[in-house]
């Protein structure tokens, strides 16, 4: 094995040395730049200008793996004389060009350089230039000497027209500019663009940031100081200087991109013509999305959220909103008129969708699933879609052992009403200007044939509202959730699984589930300004407390109290998610994660339903564990039947992740990860001994650490994760911590875990 070692590495070695070899004669390769910037002073912001410095400079560096330079090496074998088909193909997907010394012009490098540290406040800068290396590879030096900066005194408005003079002054409290700032006209440039977005916001429609410019005087100082002055250029058009108001709006509710519009019949709905020659959407439902009106001046903001609001109704496929200037500059104070014109083509009214799906489970349950989705969209005229979606899947059990064989059918029947506003019996009047709130009504039945063990029956209702409330948070509240579960066709199998877990045949019992749910969603993967994003989603759920007003209470032969003849379940869960995400530059994130989850069975539940229990361990969870195979606490059961796999749930989960995530070659990436995490009950059961949560929770952590491969095809990711345990709680407490090398645990994968 040593021997082997050894090879590989002297194979590394040769292979690392191999492109010095290509470098043809009278050629050096160039192989990057190093920069030491010296300064008396220290300097707000001088890494932003050491990283602009950079940035100018010639090439990135060279893909490296264990030291070499394999994009080099694919270019210089793809182009000998008989580079053969494999040579080729490596250098298309990863080969690099390679850039040669005698092809960096030092003067201009440092001609470029001089001239951005004076756009940075630095002048009369010292830069000097070392060639480092040898013949064949070698990079460049620069030592950059700066002397003190010009910082500001006084920053003024010069002389302008009125009223453009006044909406500026009434900006400047938000000014980027403050006294004592270095003279930066990256800093010039984000005030002019600050500036002509609060201008466009008062309705001047035509202004542009390039119609101001910064003058500065450095003749009144002798200490490296200047006064700055902000004035409007010369020969500036009129119409840029003049504000404007929207004097009509008209509403194109089914502009088709497929024949000519020619609808010439207007219906006016609170001062909006909305203009269709059969009614496609009634007006009154479309005003609610429109936040502008006659009389307002012109506001950009106000017109990008009115396209969202109507793109996320889910009728349109296309909003186009344009504006006309309808008159001519008069006093050049009067705003000018604009004209809105809101164009929406929709959608398809009717779509019908397929999917044939692959599911592989870590419990070794694979097999295929069909969906068949019908959508009817606007169906009541007013935004509303219908789904109803339809599913079969079969599920086997491909492992060996007493397991195998064990199958599933499931058959399921869901529909959605979605309604693109709020139903409620009283007209609420809150403020929703990013998006207006979803009304969801939804019912759904499944079918679940699980082969030697029994059937079940379940079905769902629910109505509540859903709503971004802006970019980032989106609500979910269903004040009305059951649930009604029914168990049936159970096998003599299963029977004794349950006579013998009171615990579990408990969790079966709980039929009826009726309560109110509510998640909240914060979200910044999104965000392209957010370099650092975070992730935090929490749930709650209540079950049971209104129902009990109105059941029937508990008798001689009934121990639980009863709604409609049913048992029902009363609880409180709560959980959270959060995760937080660093970049660390090159494509390399470090991904951090917490999950806390805990429910309370109370009142006519000594338990919570089985649907409603926590599990872990898989491939969305700790990943050295197979699905459900960890806890609850250190529980450990008679057999790895299937008693067990019902066995370990719980009311209590807590998780802990860690990933390095780091790019490989084209669309291949790695990752290094560590997982812990584990369920247990919040009362002890003499079924589960050792399932109840104590003081002693950190040793009964599972805890697995392992490598990771993921193939990210256009943000479809297929993962594999190979991961191995460090801590098994369900092992003697002395014989717990040990690293099980010998006992991987390979989890296949759709998407990222977290």
């Amino acid at each position: 094995m040593k021997s082997k070692i050894v090879s590989l590495i002297l194979l590394l070695i040769l292979v690392s040395c191999s492109v010095e070899k290509y470098i043809p004669e009278n050629k050096t390769l160039y192989t990057g730049t190093e920069i030491n910037l010296d300064t008396e002073d220290t300097l707000k912001n001088i890494k932003d200008v050491e990283n602009e410095i950079e940035n100018l400079l010639f090439a990135k560096p060279y893909t490296k793996l264990f030291g070499t330079r394999f994009g080099l090496l694919f270019h210089y074998k793809a182009n000998k004389k008989k580079p053969g088909f494999i040579n080729k193909f490596l250098n298309d997907k990863f080969g690099e060009k390679p850039i040669y010394l005698s092809e960096i012009d030092i003067d201009r490098m440092t001609e470029l350089m001089d001239n951005r540290l004076e756009n940075r406040g630095f002048f009369k800068n010292i830069i000097s230039s070392e060639i480092i290396g040898g013949e064949k590879q070698a990079s460049i030096r620069y030592d950059v000497s700066i002397e003190k900066p010009y910082r500001l005194a006084k920053y003024k408005l010069d002389s302008m027209q009125m009223p453009l003079k006044k909406a500026i002054s009434l900006t400047m409290d938000n000014t980027l500019i403050q006294e004592g700032d270095r003279f930066d006209l990256s800093l010039f440039k984000r005030e002019r663009q600050r500036i002509s977005e609060k201008l466009k916001a008062k309705g001047y429609y035509n202004f542009n940031p390039d119609f101001l410019i910064f003058e500065a005087d450095t003749n009144q100082y002798k200490n490296k100081q200047y006064d700055l002055f902000l004035r409007l250029k010369k020969e500036v058009p009129r119409i840029s200087v003049v504000p404007y108001e929207i004097d009509e709006i008209l509403v194109y509710p089914y502009r088709s991109l497929d024949t000519t519009y020619t609808a010439q019949d207007t219906t006016i709905y609170k001062g909006i013509k909305y203009i269709q020659d059969s009614v496609f959407f009634k007006p009154k439902r479309l005003e609610p999305y429109i936040l502008f009106e006659e009389g307002q001046l012109y506001n950009p903001e106000r017109s990008s959220l009115t396209s969202k609001r109507l793109s996320s109704i889910g009728t349109y496929q296309f909003v186009n909103i344009r504006y006309d200037e309808m008159d001519t500059i008069q006093d050049g104070v009067t705003p000018k008129k604009l004209r809105a014109r809101i164009y929406l083509t929709p959608l398809k009214k009717r779509a019908i969708r397929m999917e044939l799906q692959a599911i592989s489970k870590s419990n070794n349950f694979a097999g295929p699933r069909l969906l068949l989705r019908y959508s009817n969209r606007n169906l009541f005229r007013g935004g509303e879609t219908l789904n109803i979606t339809t599913s079969l899947a079969y599920e086997t059990q491909v492992a060996s052992g007493e397991n195998a064989g064990l199958s599933s059918i499931q058959f399921g029947l869901n529909g959605d009403l979605i309604f693109p506003r709020i139903l409620f019996p009283i007209t609420i009047d809150a403020d929703f200007k990013y998006k207006i709130p979803n009304t969801k009504i939804s019912l759904g039945a499944e079918y679940l044939d699980r082969s030697q063990l029994y059937g079940l029956f379940s079905s769902t209702a629910t109505f509540g509202y859903n709503w971004n409330a802006n970019k980032f948070v989106y609500h979910e509240i269903n004040p009305i959730s059951i649930n009604y579960v029914n168990l049936s066709n159970t096998t003599k199998e299963f029977e004794e699984i349950l006579e013998e877990n009171a615990f579990l045949n408990n969790s079966f019992q709980q039929q009826f589930i009726a309560g109110l749910t509510y998640t909240f969603i914060y979200n910044e993967l999104n965000s392209t300004s957010t370099k650092n994003p975070v992730f935090f989603n929490a749930n709650v759920d209540i079950a049971g407390n209104a129902l009990s007003l109105f059941s029937k209470n508990k008798s001689e032969e009934n121990t639980s109290d009863t709604f409609l003849g049913l048992e029902y379940a009363q609880y409180a869960k709560a959980d959270i998610d959060l995760r937080y995400y660093i970049d660390l530059g090159n494509k390399n994130k470090l991904v951090s994660r917490l999950f806390v989850g805990w429910g309370l069975p109370y009142g006519n539940s000594e338990t919570l339903p089985f649907s409603k229990q926590y599990f872990s361990g898989g491939p969305y969870s700790v990943r050295a564990f197979r699905i459900r195979s960890l806890g609850p606490g250190s529980y450990v059961p008679d057999d790895e039947d299937s008693g067990a796999f019902f066995d370990r749930n719980g009311d209590i989960r807590l998780e802990a992740n860690l990933e390095y995530r780091f790019p490989l070659f084209s669309f291949f990436s790695g990752a290094i990860f560590a997982d812990a995490g584990n369920v247990w009950l919040t009362e002890e059961n003499e079924a589960l001994p050792g399932g109840s949560f104590s003081s002693d929770f950190i040793s009964e952590l599972g805890i697995g650490t392992g490598l990771g491969l993921r193939v990210d095809i256009q943000n479809f990711v297929i993962r594999l994760d190979l991961a191995a345990p460090i801590n098994n709680p369900s092992r003697p407490k002395s014989q717990r911590f040990d690293f099980e090398l010998n006992n991987p645990v390979l989890n296949f994968a759709i998407g990222y875990p977290f």
